[in-house]
Formats: C-alpha cells, sequence, structure tokens
C-alpha cells in the first residue's frame, strides 16, 4: 500500500532492556548458571568435576567468572548439567531496542500519490542491526475519493483493518475489506485502496523490505 517515505527518519523513545544486571560480562554470567545448576542438582565441584572430565580448579575458576571457557569445555559441562549449551548464557547481558510512539504522535509522512484526507503515520522504525528493513504505519482515510493511485515497492506487506470498509486491490485481483480483516501480499505488485466504503477508514500497514548494503 505505502511507498517509501521521503521525509527523515524520525526520532523515536528508545527503551533497552537486559536480562540481567548491568555490565556483568560474559564470564561472569556463565559461571552464576554453572553454579545455579549445580546446586540445583544438588552436585558439589567435585562430583560435576568427575562428571564431565574437567578439574576442581579449573570449575572453581569458571564458577567465579575468572577464566572464559572454550565452546568444548561448555559443551562438556551442558552434558554433565543436563542443560542444553544455550541455556548457561541465560544471564548474561543482552539489550534490545524498542521504539515506543505514543497514541497521536507517529510522524506524519507526505507520499508520493497521498490526497487529500489521507494520513500516514510512522509508528516506529527498524531498531538494531537487521537484514531487512519494518515500517509500521497508521493509515486513515477520512474523506471519499474515486481516484486512487496505486503504489509498488520491494518486499512484502501486511495490512489490518482497524475500522471502516474498503475494496484492496493487490494487482488483477480486489479484496473487500472490514474491520478485523488482514491482507499479506507482495508488494512488488501494485496495490492501494480500489474503493472505499465505510468512512472513516484505520488499518495497521506494515512494510518489510530488504535492507540495502550501503
Amino acid at each position: 500500500m505505502t511507498d517509501r517515505p521521503t521525509s527523515s527518519a524520525p526520532t523515536f523513545e528508545q527503551d533497552s532492556f537486559t536480562v540481567a544486571d548491568k555490565a556483568k560480562p560474559l564470564e561472569d554470567a556463565i559461571g552464576r548458571q554453572v553454579r545455579v545448576y549445580r546446586t540445583q542438582l544438588g552436585m558439589t565441584i567435585s562430583n560435576l568435576a568427575h562428571q564431565s572430565g574437567l578439574s576442581a580448579g579449573m570449575l572453581s575458576k569458571i564458577e567465579n567468572g575468572q577464566t572464559s571457557p572454550s565452546l568444548n569445555t561448555l559443551q562438556l559441562l551442558a552434558a554433565a548439567l543436563n542443560v542444553p549449551v544455550t541455556a548457561l548464557f541465560r544471564k548474561f547481558e543482552q539489550e534490545r531496542e524498542a521504539s515506543f510512539v505514543r497514541a497521536g504522535q507517529g510522524l506524519v509522512i507526505d507520499r508520493r500519490g497521498t490526497r487529500a484526507g489521507h494520513q500516514y503515520h510512522l509508528l516506529g522504525h527498524s531498531v538494531g542491526d537487521r537484514a531487512t528493513l519494518v515500517e509500521p504505519y497508521l493509515i486513515v482515510i477520512s474523506e471519499p475519493s474515486e481516484v486512487f493511485s496505486l503504489f509498488q515497492h520491494e518486499g512484502v506487506e501486511f495490512i489490518y483493518i482497524l475500522k471502516g470498509e474498503m475494496v484492496y486491490r493487490h494487482g488483477s485481483r480486489l479484496y473487500p475489506m472490514s474491520e478485523g480483516d488482514s491482507l499479506y501480499f507482495d508488494a512488488d505488485t501494485p496495490h492501494g485502496p480500489e474503493e472505499l466504503g465505510k468512512l472513516p477508514i484505520r488499518f495497521l500497514s506494515f512494510i518489510v523490505e530488504p535492507q540495502s548494503d550501503s
């Protein structure tokens, strides 16, 4: 439905979520997990050393975050503790970004082909290092129109009707849509509203495009 915005990228509030206390290094996180699983099994360091084939001294250093265990060592520990290797990393700090937009504060985008009474509110932007570009929009159509521009761009798109009714075109096919209906499609095919029904129309549009290497 939508084409790429022509305005500069908006500034959104960025929240960082962590899975552990701040500034905990990887070695300390692994050591804590090893100790947790060992004590849950009622094992001493000597017991775990016997089960894993590692020395008690090495295990003590690992649990205290004083050494960086190799992948082979982690595999031996995981097998002895009967947990997947990934379980030993659960307390490692991992930051995840999020875009938060309060109601009515999405950046209004002017798009090629946008008509009066049509508003595109950008609700966020891709966060982190991603191979794809994701753009979520809230689109509001409040005035009637008999002619519409079709959009065409790389990637895929998902639209979900929140309110109102319309007929949506994708290539040669027409889809009558109302509240609760959704459509997921190849965005390289010309698409867009074909006929407006019950106004106002409010719908969400999620555009997913390949991220350029530049």
